[in-house]
């Protein structure tokens, strides 16, 4: 407990036996209650978990009975959580690469109620090149800028980090049955909260790797379906948050935007072809029109996209911290 705050740490795991006690082990000393939820993991992570929670009391387990993904796993700790009226909630992965010395800053911030949920962020120093696979380092960016576009929380990074927390408050927002289940569900986790109106801030945390996890995350065939995800999410933030709760110009921007610019790009590409490969002349007023449709689309989107940082940066408590 931290200023009268009850605090939890749910910890998703699927199979996680040979990190798992390490993660328990090391919770720090305010944590009130820790939740374990075992993704029907097929190795000793259930009996280790056990175990130890037979030892210490703070520790529960819950079992889901059939793997769902991590996303699954974090909701029904998060569930939990509001069963026990606790105050906030943070997430720690079972396999220990999440630093417990940095809970106390992601709590911080919502103890003093400048946010309602604190994401970790692994990029904000040049170390996180040095220790991040260089593979996932890249892929991550990719993602992050994605979210920033289809959450609004442009000052939001590392959108695949897991280390975060939440308050009670901003967990009665969610609709968590609605929340993506696998891997990108701290992309839509963000789209949802931005809905809400909820106060987000990205505070600094520590990556660790090299202590024997094992990801199972697949880059070709995270990266595509994560982005199909955001681009629907995208279009479902627009509806809810700007036509029918307050509607707002920033629609017909991006309309005229996707309308000019796809089109143009399209018309482009085919022309660039036509005159490459078989040699067609692109006549005059083809090239103009490419060109007037590109750059008017471009500036569509980036008016819009300005209006949607404009509107939410009251939801960025970054600068506040």
């Amino acid at each position: 407990m931290v200023k009268g705050k009850k605090i939890c740490v749910v910890v998703p795991a699927y199979n996680e036996q040979k990190l798992i006690t390490r993660v328990l082990s090391s919770a720090p000393p305010f944590v009130d209650q820790i939740i374990v939820v075992n993704d029907a993991s097929t190795d000793n992570t259930q009996k280790i978990v056990k175990e130890f929670s037979e030892k210490n009391k703070k520790t529960s387990l819950l079992n889901n009975p059939k793997n769902k993904g991590v996303g699954a796993a974090i909701v029904s700790g998060y569930k939990e959580a509001l069963k026990k009226k606790l105050d906030i909630v943070a997430v720690m992965a079972g396999d220990a690469q999440m630093d417990p010395g940095d809970l106390i800053s992601l709590v911080r911030p919502i103890i003093e109620d400048k946010a309602d949920y604190v994401k970790g962020n692994r990029l904000f120093t040049g170390e996180a090149w040095k220790r991040i696979p260089k593979v996932r380092y890249i892929g991550n960016a990719f993602l992050s800028l994605l979210t920033k576009i289809a959450s609004g929380y442009w000052h939001v990074a590392d959108s695949q980090c897991g280390y975060t927390a939440i308050s009670r408050k901003g967990l009665t927002r969610l609709n968590m049955d609605k929340i993506y289940q696998k891997y990108g569900f701290p992309n839509d986790l963000l789209v949802q909260l931005n809905v809400a109106n909820a106060r987000v801030a990205d505070v600094e945390v520590t990556p660790i790797y090299g202590i024997g996890e094992k990801s199972g995350i697949k880059l070709w065939v995270v990266i595509p379906k994560i982005s199909w995800l955001l681009l629907r999410r995208f279009f479902w933030r627009l509806g809810a948050k700007y036509v029918i709760r307050d509607f707002h110009p920033l629609i017909f921007f991006y309309f005229m935007g996707i309308v000019l610019f796809f089109p143009g790009l399209i018309l482009g590409l085919y022309e660039t072809y036509q005159r490459v490969i078989n040699g067609v002349n692109i006549p005059a007023a083809t090239a103009t029109l490419v060109a007037l449709l590109i750059i008017l689309g471009l500036q569509s989107l980036f008016f819009a996209m300005w209006f949607d940082m404009e509107y939410n940066k009251e939801l960025n408590v970054n600068r506040d911290l």
